[in-house]
């Protein structure tokens, strides 16, 4: 297997040294970086802290020798709104576009802005707005990647395929962990769950990244993590699908988990997070090794 495995690395720890110490010790080179803190400096998303810390940030991980894959942007996120000026995720990807070739990452993750309920849903506005920072990236060589996140292309596979017909160049971060959570708008109402695997199966040919996340609705509807393989989000099964055509692009961790049951007796919540982020790394690689 020549794929690269990475994580949102945040999830151990918000400090650049957390994030680096992490990685190495489940034993990658790769991180999939979201926020960050380095001394001196508020942290903050990677294309929005200071000049000075994300200086900070391309030297460390050279001396470190850690590579950031894809930029884990907050284009067109939860934050956000369609029906908001534009601006916001204009800069954003401004900024993100002129750091990129200094990390070297090649693909760069976004959303397709959240989903207005029981409105109409501005289609024509996101798919313009999306093909202007799809332009911004593809003039530098990098892939924008869209990730279904309680957003419009994550309203159903059906979406996603439409976001991609109406976005030339757009391809797919696949999370199959949110489709445990996310309502599937393309069947009547009362809309049911989504199903990971019916999602996967209509997308998987324009899949240029995936996310690995797992877990389960309880009966009160609250989403419980879990690690990779426990949950009902088919992590398994969609790997070894994946992998055995040929796949080649980069899996990520993003677990969601906080601080995991099995260490909840750690000495701080944050030694809770960071073993809980490196326990769910260790799991990743035994379940690709079993596929």
């Amino acid at each position: 297997m020549t794929t690269i495995l990475s994580g949102f690395a945040d999830e151990a720890g918000a400090s650049l040294e957390t994030q680096i110490r992490a990685t190495r010790e489940i034993g990658w080179y790769d991180i999939e970086m979201r926020n960050v803190e380095v001394p001196g400096f508020p942290g903050g998303n990677l294309h929005d802290i200071p000049d000075e810390a994300f200086d900070r940030v391309v030297e460390t991980l050279e001396k470190e020798g850690v590579r950031i894959h894809c930029f884990g942007a907050g284009i067109g996120n939860w934050s956000k709104g369609v029906d908001k000026p534009f601006d916001a995720c204009l800069g954003e990807a401004k900024r993100a576009a002129a750091r990129m070739p200094r990390l070297g990452s090649k693909f760069i993750r976004i959303m397709s802005y959240p989903i207005l309920p029981g409105k109409d849903q501005m289609e024509e506005e996101r798919f313009r707005r999306l093909r202007e920072i799809q332009q911004i990236f593809s003039d530098i060589g990098v892939t924008v990647v869209h990730e279904n996140c309680n957003n419009y292309g994550g309203m159903s596979w059906s979406h996603s395929l439409k976001l991609l017909e109406n976005v030339p160049g757009l391809k797919l971060v696949f999370d199959m962990g949110n489709c445990v959570h996310d309502l599937d708008y393309s069947k009547p109402e009362p809309y049911p769950r989504q199903s990971a695997w019916e999602f996967y199966e209509h997308i998987r040919d324009h899949i240029a990244h995936l996310h690995i996340k797992d877990g389960v609705m309880d009966a009160e509807g609250k989403h419980i993590h879990h690690f990779p393989g426990e949950g009902v989000a088919d992590v398994k099964r969609i790997v070894k699908d994946l992998l055995g055509r040929g796949y080649t692009g980069a899996i990520s961790i993003e677990p969601h988990m906080g601080v995991a049951p099995e260490f909840k007796d750690a000495a701080t919540p944050e030694e809770g997070k960071y073993q809980t982020y490196v326990e769910f790394g260790k799991r990743l690689t035994k379940l690709l090794a079993e596929v």
